[in-house]
């Protein structure tokens, strides 16, 4: 069987909080005004992605999975993960603020809901002036002082707030009180988990007068309530691979590509491509394929050796 890149159709999401800016920066294919999120890799249960291009067209990515395991996923990885894809890939648009939320660890994720946690990075990809992020507290704190915060609505007082631009890039390990602000589009990378615990939603309602779940008890034992270093600084060498972010869940690089640049993969992880800015190509068993800003491409790791050219800002995300 002869593997090739593969791109998934977008799994689109209307958020209370969402905007047009996925259609308008990254091309997807959204009708309504308040498209959140694309999840462009998926197997989260009943939204698993399915394959958009080559002789795999139409198959689930866990079809395809189960049917080639270490061609697709790598050797180390389906030792690690069996016939699991271990993560998520989305963009998000947020029109407005989110939610104030926290992410289980793996113990309680497991505990409480037979799932991952939720670790995840944030690369900003697109900021309006004063665009802001939330990412842990501002001193250290506690449950008492927390509790007390919500209570009485000014739980963002003891919240860390950071101004973001194009670039930045921030990982959240689980328990990291967060939310992402009003104005910004970001590439996301997580672990395979839908889990997510609402502590404040600025008593927003819905079209129907409704406020959205808050999970306040849930979440007291996941906080971490020390003070986080989340703000992850890069190099930016043009046609290199240049480290982000390397954890026990994921690995990611950015590689600022002007020119060309040889791959060699050791077949150990798949990899995936997310094109953040600009277009390449990308040439394996003389077949050319071309991407462009906002498209998201799952190497099997069976394919060894390819070459990437063009002018694009990309993350490289493999397991290491």
């Amino acid at each position: 069987m002869k593997f090739y890149p593969l791109q998934f159709q977008p799994i689109l999401k209307d958020r209370i909080w969402g905007g047009t800016k996925l259609k308008d920066y990254l091309n997807k294919p959204i009708s309504s005004e308040i498209t959140g999120e694309s999840w462009e890799i998926s197997t989260v249960e009943n939204d698993v992605s399915v394959i958009a291009n080559g002789v795999f067209e139409g198959k689930s990515l866990n079809e395809l999975i189960n049917e080639f395991p270490e061609q697709v996923l790598g050797t180390n990885v389906y030792k690690k993960f069996g016939k699991q894809f271990p993560l998520l890939f989305k963009y998000l648009d947020a029109r407005q603020d989110l939610s104030i939320q926290v992410h289980p660890n793996d113990e309680l994720a497991a505990k409480r809901h037979n799932s991952f946690g939720k670790t995840e990075m944030w690369y900003v990809m697109q900021a309006d002036e004063n665009a802001r992020l939330i990412v842990g507290f501002k001193e250290n704190s506690s449950q008492k002082e927390y509790i007390e915060n919500l209570e009485n609505k000014t739980l963002i007082d003891i919240l860390d707030t950071k101004k973001v631009k194009k670039g930045d890039v921030y990982f959240l390990e689980t328990g990291t009180v967060h939310a992402i602000g009003a104005g910004t589009v970001i590439a996301e990378i997580q672990q395979t988990s839908d889990i997510t615990y609402r502590l404040y939603d600025f008593d927003r309602v819905d079209a129907n007068g409704n406020t959205r779940d808050l999970h306040v008890d849930l979440a007291l034992d996941a906080i971490n309530y020390d003070v986080v270093d989340a703000e992850k600084s890069y190099s930016k060498v043009e046609n290199e691979a240049n480290a982000i972010v390397d954890c026990p869940y994921f690995t990611t690089n950015f590689i600022p590509l002007d020119g060309s640049l040889e791959v060699v993969n050791d077949e150990n992880s798949f990899l995936v491509y997310m094109c953040v800015e600009g277009s390449f190509e990308l040439k394996h068993n003389d077949v050319t394929y071309s991407y462009k800003t906002g498209d998201t491409v799952l190497i099997p790791a069976k394919i060894s050796e390819f070459e990437i050219h063009g002018k694009a800002s990309m993350l490289e995300i493999y397991i290491s």
